[in-house]
């Protein structure tokens, strides 16, 4: 089955069905970018004969899925930093990009600290921040600091795709620009609630945005909470 949408005239998307697995497809100016949800955090980014994995995850189902070219992992925590997703996918020659707290587990990854961009393939990568606010484990820690996990704004052919990584609705996530596509975080009591995520989406105004890292928050409340808004709130199932 296949539905196809226009979204500002900027590119066009479809939802396939292959195996139970959905499939985001994307037209840009470079050609097309799929990406498929894998499970919680995990998601498979295919464009121009290339494929990113971004914090495989090893609960996720990579059965007969392509080994990987790019993994892309935001923090050190199990369900972003995981040897076993890891292995699942790489292959000789897979490069990684990470942030430096991840660098000291996977040493032959490229860091990449909140702020910079590099180029790979066809793609620009940008690191941005993810942080707590107010939540953590105990009085005066956070279960995120600043500047030690990335968030990511991959563009490819002129569209930005954002992928928040466990954050709050932090200042630097309301102050982005020009995104096309978002999957936004929202859980707690690690990252935050769907109205909280709301706010945050809100400000920063993309043009599409999924629900992802979700586990146990009520995703209808956030797309309830961004009527009104004209963007175009997408729930997917990240945990078939």
């Amino acid at each position: 089955m296949r539905s196809v949408y226009t979204v500002g005239g900027l590119f066009a998307m479809a939802v396939v069905t292959l195996a139970a697995r959905p499939v985001e497809e994307f037209k840009t100016k470079a050609g097309e970018v799929k990406i498929t949800p894998i499970r919680h955090a995990s998601m498979m980014i295919e464009a121009g004969g290339k494929v990113i994995y971004l914090d495989p995850w090893s609960q996720g189902n990579f059965d007969e899925l392509p080994k990987a070219d790019l993994i892309l992992i935001t923090d050190i925590h199990p369900d972003h930093l995981d040897q076993a997703g890891i292995d699942k996918v790489r292959k000789e020659g897979t490069a990684f990009i990470a942030p430096a707290a991840v660098a000291k587990t996977v040493t032959s990854a490229k860091v990449l600290a909140n702020g910079q961009t590099t180029k790979w393939d066809k793609w620009t990568i940008e690191a941005v921040p993810m942080y707590n606010l107010k939540r953590g484990p105990s009085e005066g820690k956070l279960f995120h600091d600043k500047g030690r996990g990335n968030g990511y704004v991959l563009t490819y052919g002129g569209t930005r795709f954002y992928i928040s990584g466990d954050t709050e609705a932090i200042p630097e996530m309301k102050a982005l620009k020009n995104i096309d596509v978002a999957f936004v975080c929202m859980n707690l009591p690690y990252t935050m609630t769907p109205e909280e995520a709301a706010e945050g989406v809100r400000a920063f105004h993309p043009k599409v945005v999924y629900p992802y890292h979700y586990k146990g928050s009520d995703t209808e409340a956030f797309k309830k909470a961004l009527d009104g808004t004209g963007i175009d709130v997408r729930l997917r199932d990240w945990y078939y």
